[in-house]
């Protein structure tokens, strides 16, 4: 009978027998190399939303609430990454990156906006 081995580092298993790792260490490592080419992407799109944020966190700090939407886009924001959108009854569409947002105006202008409670 084969002894049974981590998935990881091939070391000898003793204990359970469902048991696949020796450690945690090796678990980890085995998942996350499984999982890196995922990670990757999840990463990518989540540094994409937090730069969204912070520029419209950083119009709200200078009381900037108003602003060509030319203007953030040329700071680096990227209008196709969000995280959610609301729709009034009046039918304006306001685009949110996490808590904060804005809504686009006919005139390439844009509201910078906090999510308030009674929008979630």
């Amino acid at each position: 009978m084969n002894p049974r081995k981590c998935l990881e580092c091939s070391e000898v298993l003793q204990g359970r027998k469902d048991q696949k790792f020796c450690s945690d260490y090796c678990r980890n490592a085995y998942n996350n190399r499984l999982n890196e080419d995922c990670n990757a992407v999840v990463r990518r799109i989540n540094r994409i939303l937090r730069k969204n944020r912070r520029i419209l966190a950083d119009s709200l700090e200078k009381n900037q609430k108003v602003q060509p939407l030319n203007s953030l886009i040329e700071q680096g924001f990227n209008v196709h990454y969000h995280t959610g959108f609301y729709q009034t009854k009046k039918g304006d569409v306001y685009v949110f990156c996490y808590d904060l947002g804005y809504l686009k105006q006919s005139n390439n202008r844009c509201i910078v906006v906090e999510k308030s409670s009674y929008l979630s």
